[in-house]
């Protein structure tokens, strides 16, 4: 979608204090107004869609504390990324052969 708003403009904003029950989130981020929308769709009892605003793409939802998260991860040693590419590998290789 052309918004004529430039990457940097294109933010996603999460808001929320300790009394509000809710968390505040507007974005313009694509994935994430596409599963917020689904998830609004599928629970409108704990998330809602409170505003679009079509010339810019950006949408603002509502949703209950404790059903919103962030997910911090450690960085990969060396090691452990070796493993993985090797683990993946391995299971792509009997998967082809598989289909054989």
């Amino acid at each position: 979608m052309r918004t004529g708003l430039t990457k940097q403009e294109k933010t996603t904003d999460i808001w929320f204090d300790e009394k509000d029950p809710l968390i505040h989130i507007r974005t313009h981020n694509t994935a994430l107004k596409k599963r917020l929308a689904a998830y609004a769709e599928q629970h409108p009892d704990v998330c809602r869609q409170t505003d679009a605003d079509p010339e810019t793409g950006c949408m603002e939802f509502d949703i209950e504390k404790g059903r919103f998260s962030f997910r911090l991860t450690a960085p990969y040693s060396e090691e452990r990324r070796r493993a993985a590419s090797e683990a993946a590998k391995a299971a792509a290789s009997g998967f082809i052969k598989g289909m054989v």
